[in-house]
């Protein structure tokens, strides 16, 4: 596969060099690999701390700024960051408000956030943790006990991190994120296989002709492969998958979120069948958003998140947000 890199081995290093680059807004410690917005820590606010495996970008250090999170630290490629880098994250960012950290579910990122806690703890911080949860295309996979934690991370850190910014207490912000974790589930679907920087080849065969349904941001097994369909199938395929274990009762912000290699013109052709489809299920959408945001590499393919919201969480979905990767409102 040809890559736009220098070597697998400095890929991580390099892209935080650009991102440096690109916004100055951010403190970027290369060495680090700590991600942190420039005017932390904010006086008498709630810190907002996530991370995890490079190769999801935007996700997490694209979602640093005002109005979501306060720091991020990008593991090596699929590899979970280390409890050092969490706490020195936690320590540039604390206001003495407190540090909420927000973990997808993967066995290596719980684990180093559990040791990162107690540590930070030990250092007289303040610290939450919210685990996130939303995948239901399998219980337990590769790199899990129990679902995956996917899409629903940008949902858990707009809105969790709106309310740190106006101020909520460490309590209040860490119930919202439970709550949005609650109210959130996702589906994916793979058209290829991505390639790491480190193998340069497809990480799992999936021939020619087929597609993974529920499959999961590592490319990690789903629930079945089947002949390619069409993305109104897919979208049928996708949204009941979510609707069955979600079943809303009011209405649902969507994501519609890109793997990383399938173009926009495809994704908003799809966006449009999921809002068939939940037409169709007599859902009503709140909001959408179309894009590449909780990506894998290069892979083609697409998911789909829904969190079923009431007035405060869609106040708080659309409050300000200026980040790399996500704004609107200021």
């Amino acid at each position: 596969m040809k890559m736009l890199i220098n070597v697998a081995e400095t890929v991580v290093a390099d892209a935080l060099r650009g991102m440096a680059a690109a916004h100055p807004e951010l403190v970027v410690d290369v060495d680090n690999r700590v991600v942190v917005r420039r005017d932390a820590p904010v006086a008498g606010k709630v810190a907002l701390v996530s991370g995890g495996g490079s190769g999801h970008e935007p996700l997490h250090g694209g979602f640093v700024g005002p109005g979501m999170l306060d720091a991020a630290c990008p593991g090596e490629v699929f590899t979970s960051p280390v409890p050092d880098q969490m706490v020195r994250a936690a320590a540039a960012v604390d206001s003495g408000a407190g540090v909420l950290f927000l973990v997808k579910n993967y066995t290596g990122d719980v684990l180093n956030f559990r040791m990162a806690a107690e540590l930070a703890e030990d250092e007289g911080i303040a610290v939450a943790s919210v685990l996130i949860d939303d995948d239901v295309a399998v219980t337990d996979s590769t790199f899990t006990a129990g679902r995956r934690g996917t899409g629903a991370t940008l949902f858990v850190e707009k809105i969790a991190g709106a309310a740190a910014e106006e101020g909520a207490p460490l309590e209040r912000v860490e119930a919202l994120a439970r709550q949005v974790v609650a109210a959130s589930r996702s589906f994916g679907v793979a058209l290829t296989a991505c390639s790491t920087p480190a193998k340069g080849s497809p990480t799992f065969d999936l021939p020619a002709g087929q597609l993974e349904l529920g499959v999961g941001i590592h490319g990690e097994p789903g629930r079945e492969r089947r002949a390619m369909m069409t993305a109104r199938e897919i979208a049928e395929v996708t949204v009941d998958a979510v609707l069955d274990d979600l079943r809303p009762e009011r209405p649902v912000l969507v994501l519609v979120n890109g793997a990383g290699a399938t173009p926009l013109l495809e994704l908003y052709g799809f966006a449009a069948e999921v809002h068939q489809r939940l037409a169709d299920r007599k859902v009503a959408v709140a909001r959408t958003l179309v894009g590449n945001y909780v990506t894998s590499l290069d892979m083609a393919g697409a998911s789909v998140t829904l969190c079923q919201v009431d007035e405060e969480l869609l106040r708080l979905w659309d409050a300000p947000v200026q980040t790399a990767g996500l704004r609107w409102g200021r």
